[in-house]
């Protein structure tokens, strides 16, 4: 047989590479009652079944927020780790890749030896030269796809590292949103407390007059007093929090807390949506969120390993071929007499004692179960933080209109007993009763648009989006 005998062989042998052994990945099922409208949007509640927009920010029609947040998605220190993260896992997937290419190693040598009197066969001791010069090669036939699953687990890890720079663009933007939100929040609760301090303050002013002209007491002064300091210690609780905003809002942007941002410093009424949010249905919430997307990439990377641990169960077969030159002088080393070669295949099997690779193989498969059980929670989990979000937005909303009654009735209310007072047909106990319901009841819808503003923002960063089109990530140089 001539050594061209070899190749029809080799040949057929890298036709049977294309078998790959272990499990072959499909993506599980989801129930049917997930792909259809969310319970909670047939409710109404200021939602609709139409697509979410990528850039659910810009619903609100505020230029301020949505420079915000693309400066987070910009720069914010969590994005620009997952972008890492990503580039980490497709280098590997390179990597790997790198295994289906042959290795190679080329070297050179030069070395003087001596050969003592006692080891030479003349009986003399001599010293020599030698020059050498070789290359190895080597290539591993995937005969039972280890290294295509081995590729398939790589890139399955690479998409999911994307997923996950994707899921900390949902949460970034969405906690940007937030800061935004409840710096306006706190800075309008803030004027509201304000405006009721000044309002208290006349009524306290008027008694104190009335007590001085013998139509009140002391009792009604300090009644009066009591109420104002109550609203009065309100107001530095709501510049604390507003600051305590700012500040995270500063630092998700990627800059130093003390940097806070002008524009959102004067605000002063928190960001709102005012018509029907649009929120899809489960199928398109399941194809948006990025950590579904996460989870079923992760359980694709690990069923490959499962095929991964399958072939090592199997003998792994190299072909092995160098080829070198030498010579005792430099000039010789590429003459015809020192050239050198050898070629041939490398078989290895952990054979018959394999308990170690099926104990590998089991981890594997429990992995992989580990996955499909974390990839059915996290669906599960994405399709209840929405249902939870509609329904918290859908109670936000009824309270505030509520609230918004309460807020007109006791003003009105409040107005018609000063009068009353004033004309001496009310007593100053059912003055300051009305004053304390205005107060409570402005109060109460100060933070109840808070409310709404946070539950239309849970309900967006539950829905997933975000994530599309997001800028480049970068470095904010100090």
């Amino acid at each position: 047989m001539t050594r061209f005998a070899l190749i029809p062989a080799l040949a057929s042998t890298l036709a049977l590479s294309a078998c790959a052994v272990g499990p072959n990945y499909e993506r599980p099922a989801t129930s049917t009652t997930a792909a259809g409208n969310f319970s909670e949007a047939a409710r109404g509640g200021g939602v609709a079944a139409t697509a979410l927009p990528d850039d659910w920010w810009k619903l609100y029609d505020d230029p301020i927020l949505d420079r915000l947040i693309t400066d987070a998605l910009a720069h914010n220190t969590d994005i620009r780790i997952a972008a890492a993260n990503l580039a980490r896992a497709r280098a590997a997937l390179s990597e790997q890749r790198g295994a289906r290419l042959p290795s190679t190693d080329a070297s050179a040598s030069a070395t003087r030896s001596r050969t003592a009197a006692g080891q030479s066969p003349t009986g003399q001791a001599f010293e020599i030269d030698y020059y050498s010069v070789g290359f190895d090669a080597s290539y591993e036939i995937d005969l039972f796809g280890g290294v295509t699953r081995a590729i398939q687990a790589a890139r399955g890890d690479a998409d999911a590292a994307a997923a996950q720079l994707d899921a900390a663009r949902v949460s970034i933007a969405a906690e940007t949103a937030r800061a935004y939100a409840a710096a306006c929040s706190n800075a309008a609760q803030r004027a509201v407390a304000q405006e009721t301090v000044g309002l208290q303050q006349q009524t306290l002013d008027l008694t104190n007059r009335l007590f001085d002209a013998g139509r009140g007491t002391r009792r009604d002064v300090e009644r009066a007093d009591v109420l104002l300091a109550q609203t009065q210690a309100q107001i530095p609780g709501f510049e604390a929090e507003r600051r305590a905003s700012l500040y995270a809002l500063a630092t998700l942007t990627g800059r130093p807390p003390a940097e806070i941002d002008g524009d959102a410093d004067r605000c002063t009424t928190p960001p709102r949506v005012r018509a029907i949010l649009p929120v899809g249905d489960g199928t398109t919430l399941l194809a948006r969120r990025p950590d579904v997307r996460a989870a079923e990439r992760t359980l694709a990377a690990d069923t490959a390993r499962v095929g991964v641990a399958t072939a090592d169960l199997y003998p792994s077969i190299r072909l092995l071929g160098s080829i070198g030159f030498g010579a005792t002088k430099p000039g010789d080393v590429f003459k015809s007499s020192g050239f050198s070669y050898s070629l041939g295949p490398l078989i290895s099997w952990n054979f018959p004692n394999q308990t170690q690779a099926r104990a590998r193989l089991r981890q594997a498969e429990a992995t992989s179960d580990g996955s499909l059980a974390r990839f059915d929670g996290t669906v599960l989990t994405a399709l209840k933080e929405v249902e939870q979000a509609l329904a918290r937005y859908a109670g936000a909303l009824d309270t505030n209109a509520a609230l918004v009654r309460a807020e007109r009735a006791s003003g009105e209310a409040a107005k018609l007993s000063k009068l009353r007072f004033d004309y001496g047909a009310d007593s100053f106990l059912l003055l300051i009763d009305a004053e304390r319901d205005r107060a409570s009841a402005r109060a109460a819808r100060a933070q109840s648009d808070a409310a709404v503003a946070d539950a239309q923002i849970s309900l967006f960063k539950a829905l997933g989006g975000g994530w599309e089109d997001a800028p480049a990530v970068t470095r904010r140089e100090p």
